[in-house]
């Protein structure tokens, strides 16, 4: 008889393939796995088509098609006036939960610390065991979820590691201030301590600037960035995204990604590498957006839940302790299965799987989609 050891045995499947599952099976509105449920843009679709019609269907360069990372460059000199460059601080991933682990793998050493801040997405502390790290986790207050930079210092040791940030927060929608990046160069200045920062919802943030780690001189010389082009394009299941940082760190990135992946679905990458020639296509993004997150807060403002409007992402959280007194996952799954809404139990992102009478709604669907959940979440 075989006996295997699992190198992740408190491990269970994902909340996002239970919920979905459990919205599937009863015919549920699905608010809760992160994917629009409308078209990506034809014009995009079409530029594929033409890039598998061109040719562009072996593999491509390891690194990534050089007008993708070309255009991923001009990006960031467009809105943050930095510079990347593309032939090697520039590497695209097959979506950025794969650019997330690969970082970790390339740098993470068995026995260093990694901080990170919860509710966080579900790969992070996964993919930091799978390396032999030790998670150091931070649980963050609802509904503000603020970081407190003392306790931050406080958890620091001789063997952390790397930091790692969200922001746009999923599944909160909070967003880091210019203040938090600031504390986070200074408490990092002079470390060897390097920073994850999870950018994949840059493109999605409301009333405010998107502080990228990028615009802070010393946290772009210890950093790296994942960010997604699925979550960007409607197109989630492309799973198309990248990394960035310095030299010296994507250098070890490449040694990784080479392996585990080697390189990205090619027509896809020219395809996004010709639509990302106008900007307009990234650059209206949180104003489509804003408007999804307006119109449902509007639909739900009668209803018993408690919302601190998303500051980013397509994620609204709500406290529904006025409907309930049962934990976050039972009240999910009686939503779903009872009334025919799925929505994601925050405790799932959480350290010990703290129950706050949190749950989370993604707005990334059809105005009718949104309009069906809310009269049902307003006779709660």
């Amino acid at each position: 008889m075989r006996i295997l050891t699992s190198k992740l045995p408190a491990l269970e499947t994902t909340i996002f393939a239970v919920m979905s599952a459990l919205a599937n099976k009863h015919n549920a509105i699905n608010l809760s796995q992160g994917y629009p449920n409308f078209p990506s843009d034809p014009k995009l679709m079409e530029l594929v088509n033409k890039a598998m019609k061109g040719g562009f269907n072996q593999y491509a360069h390891m690194n990534g098609e050089p007008a993708l990372r070309q255009a991923i460059a001009n990006k960031f000199e467009l809105l943050y006036d930095i510079t990347y460059h593309p032939e090697n601080e520039i590497i695209v991933t097959a979506g950025a939960t794969q650019a997330i682990y690969t970082a970790i793998t390339a740098v993470i050493h068995p026995g260093d610390e990694v901080i990170v801040f919860r509710p966080a997405y579900d790969s992070y502390v996964p993919s930091i065991e799978l390396n032999g790290g030790k998670p150091v986790s931070i649980q963050l207050s609802s509904p503000d979820y603020k970081i407190d930079w003392d306790v931050v210092r406080k958890k620091i040791t001789s063997r952390t590691r790397m930091i790692m940030i969200n922001s746009p927060h999923n599944p909160s929608g909070t967003v880091l201030s210019e203040g938090d990046l600031l504390n986070l160069q200074q408490i990092t200045s002079g470390t060897d301590i390097l920073v994850l920062s999870d950018e994949v919802y840059e493109h999605i943030i409301f009333e405010e600037s998107h502080q990228s780690v990028c615009r802070f001189p010393e946290l772009k010389t210890r950093s790296f960035i994942t960010a997604s082009f699925g979550k960007t394009f409607h197109n989630t299941g492309w799973k198309i995204g990248y990394c960035c940082g310095p030299k010296d760190l994507m250098d070890e990135f490449l040694k990784v990604h080479q392996f585990n992946v080697f390189s990205v679905n090619h027509p896809m990458q020219v395809a996004l590498a010709e639509y990302l020639k106008n900007a307009d296509h990234f650059l209206q993004l949180s104003e489509f957006y804003q408007k999804k997150r307006d119109l449902f807060l509007d639909l739900v403002g009668s209803s018993r839940f408690k919302f601190n409007p998303s500051k980013g992402t397509y994620f609204q959280a709500a406290d529904y302790s006025a409907i309930s007194t049962e934990n976050d996952m039972e009240f999910s799954r009686w939503l779903t299965v009872e009334k025919g809404v799925a929505c994601i139990p925050v405790s799932a992102f959480n350290l010990n799987k703290k129950d706050d009478h949190m749950v989370r709604f993604c707005f990334a669907k059809t105005d009718e989609t949104l309009k069906q959940a809310a009269e049902i979440l307003c006779k709660l």
